[in-house]
């Protein structure tokens, strides 16, 4: 019983975690480096994080610069970024990229708050599946006599919970990421 309660935990947790993952790779208005980590270059024909070959630095509001561990990087560097698709266009002077964050205007900021709402969506439901297979457990412990029925009753208590505050931790840090989207 509390085996299968902690393994839901667990589970929500980590859905919790690549929520904030993939909502650190919508962009905002202001620059972050975050944005650059599912970027791969490619490195002596192994596909690399651009944090593992290159240094990324905000020197102000709206300017990343990227400076590349090797000389020779700064081509397969601009590459990558522009391959991520990530509306933004690297300029480079031999030995740094510099990138300009534009503002966002009012209709990608929506297009961008809808598709935040998406991914919160999903974790919400990765988060009602985790609910219902940990119950589904439950019964079956309680039908093959391990746990008697209240002992059921409770741990679906506490199941239930501990899914309400997962919900609530996502409408939180949707509400949060939304406010960043609007006001950047």
């Amino acid at each position: 019983m509390q085996n299968t309660l902690d393994a839901c935990v667990d589970k929500m947790n980590k859905s919790i975690n690549a929520l904030k993952d993939e909502l650190n790779g919508i962009r905002t208005g202001r620059a972050s480096a975050s944005i650059f980590d599912k970027v791969r270059v490619n490195y002596y024909d192994n596909p690399s994080p651009l944090s593992q070959v290159a240094t990324i630095s905000i020197p102000e509001a709206r300017m990343i610069v990227i400076q590349p561990w090797e000389k020779e990087l700064i081509t397969e560097i601009e590459k990558a970024i522009l391959k991520a698709d990530l509306g933004l266009n690297p300029s480079n002077d031999g030995k740094i990229i510099r990138i300009s964050i534009p503002p966002l205007t009012a209709e990608r900021r929506k297009e961008l708050v809808k598709q935040a709402k998406q991914i919160a969506e999903t974790s919400r439901v990765a988060i009602r599946n985790i609910r219902r297979d940990g119950n589904e457990d439950l019964k079956k412990q309680q039908k093959d006599g391990t746990i008697s029925e209240d002992e059921l009753k409770k741990s679906e208590d506490l199941l239930q919970k501990s899914t309400d505050k997962f919900i609530g931790d996502i409408n939180k840090i949707m509400d949060d990421k939304e406010k960043e989207i609007m006001e950047g």
